[in-house]
């Protein structure tokens, strides 16, 4: 089948590349004239494990352009997948979707199914539907179908190869059998709903998992008061099969470009409709808190960061990827810049895009030895294999090695018999500093 992808991001590209491999010809379309000659040239300008490789493998079957009257004028499937960003009052900006259902309007010349693969509010699908209609140009007919994505970054190629479930909402029997020729050849069920409960999966789903993140943290934080290891209350809850282990490891809250803009999104949809969603509320309000955990801990060290030199170990919101969006290090590294502090900072392919938004008395180093040298104390924000792999006698090159670890990277046991301290998420502090 001929089909078009609206969109380069994460969701679009790497549907692409996938879609490609799996035998389809896909022609990308997007507005950034320099991403898209990036893309004819077969540079990936995304880091995602796997996505440049396959992009390659499968270049003979894929194309980019900014010339969407071409790309959707003949296809048989359009893909929408560009971006839905929040708004300053929470809820999810829609113009970019809008617009290019107006764009395919203009330029179809064949009955076609769009697909919305963005993440978008319940009900937006009809709302697309009667946009397309009110701008159409030709007498042709177009079917759109809701298929939310479940792609984590890091593991995106293989979410979307080898998933838990692949989610079709429509009551056309016809654009059920599109779909399920298009995916025939992934290795993940198929399940079709209407509509407007395949957007609500999407949401109810990434806003679940938000939930468990910021439940365990807040346990996390009572175990330190009252002496419990968060780490193996984790362990216990999950080998619970109606609970799962997923998503209950505490550290110092969720980031990327899903869980912060669905939960409020979702929440922001609830209160219009007059319906709060109190769960979620409270996720939100916990992840934000919990972003700061390490600054509230450091105040227990240094009543003031004013000369003080911090060494920050990850950049981006989670390992494997390059994304900063929602990440702590945009939380934290201002407030410690604005105290005075002096900032060393590790990330393997996150610095360029933190340059792009934070600026001051930074000094990014190459590896995360060369960050901690010298350190009056020590922030770890991302758990890169790079910092795990590193040990205690790393840290005894800082002039006060004091380890603030967000992301429980190592074993306090370890640790013990350091002259050190190390304080962690939900867990005992290790204190062996005069």
């Amino acid at each position: 089948m001929k089909i078009a992808i609206a969109g380069t991001g994460y969701v679009g590209l790497v549907s692409a590349v996938v879609l490609a491999h799996v035998g389809h010809h896909v022609v990308c379309v997007d507005v950034d004239e320099t991403k898209i000659e990036q893309l004819k040239k077969g540079i990936c300008p995304i880091h995602e494990p796997d996505l440049p490789e396959l992009m390659t493998e499968n270049f003979c079957r894929l194309a980019f352009t900014t010339d969407y009257a071409a790309a959707y004028s003949d296809k048989d499937i359009i893909f929408i997948a560009v971006g839905t960003p929040e708004k300053v009052d929470g809820s999810a900006n829609m113009s970019y979707v809008y617009a290019v259902a107006e764009q395919i309007a203009a330029s179809v010349t064949r009955d076609c199914v769009v697909v919305v693969k963005s993440t978008v509010p319940i009900g937006t699908n009809e709302k697309v539907e009667q946009h397309l209609k009110k701008h159409l140009k030709r007498d042709v007919a177009i079917e759109v179908v809701s298929n939310p994505e479940f792609l984590s970054q890091g593991t995106a190629i293989k979410d979307m190869l080898h998933g838990s479930r692949i989610v079709v909402g429509t009551d056309s029997e016809s654009a059920r059998r599109v779909i399920a020729s298009i995916y025939e050849n992934l290795d993940q069920p198929v399940i079709f709903t209407d509509r407007r409960s395949a957007e609500m999966i999407k949401y109810a789903s990434n806003d679940f998992l938000a939930l468990k993140i910021s439940y365990i943290n807040e346990i996390a934080n009572i175990c330190e008061v009252l002496g419990a290891n968060v780490v193996d209350v984790a362990r216990g809850m999950g080998m619970d099969p109606r609970i799962g282990d997923k998503f209950l490891r505490a550290g110092i809250g969720y980031g990327g470009s899903c869980f912060p803009k669905d939960t409020k999104a979702l929440h922001w949809l609830g209160n219009f409709h007059d319906q709060e969603l109190k769960t979620v509320k409270a996720a939100i309000e916990v992840n934000e808190n919990q972003k700061l955990r390490l600054i509230k801990k450091a105040r227990k060290y240094y009543s003031s960061f004013e000369g003080i030199t911090v060494a920050v170990l990850g950049l981006t919101f989670k390992p494997g990827t390059d994304d900063l969006r929602e990440a702590p290090s945009l939380a934290n590294i201002p407030i410690l810049l604005d105290d005075g502090a002096k900032v060393k900072a590790y990330d393997p392919c996150g610095v360029e895009n933190f340059k792009r938004k934070v600026s001051g008395d930074i000094v990014y180093c190459a590896t995360p030895e060369e960050t901690l040298r010298d350190a009056d104390i020590c922030f770890i924000l991302t758990e890169w294999p790079e910092v795990m792999e590193l040990q205690p006698n790393h840290f005894l090159t800082m002039r006060r090695p004091i380890i603030l670890d967000g992301r429980n990277c190592y074993d306090p046991g370890l640790m013990g018999d350091y002259p050190l301290i190390y304080d962690s998420i939900g867990r005992t502090i290790i204190s062996n500093l005069d």
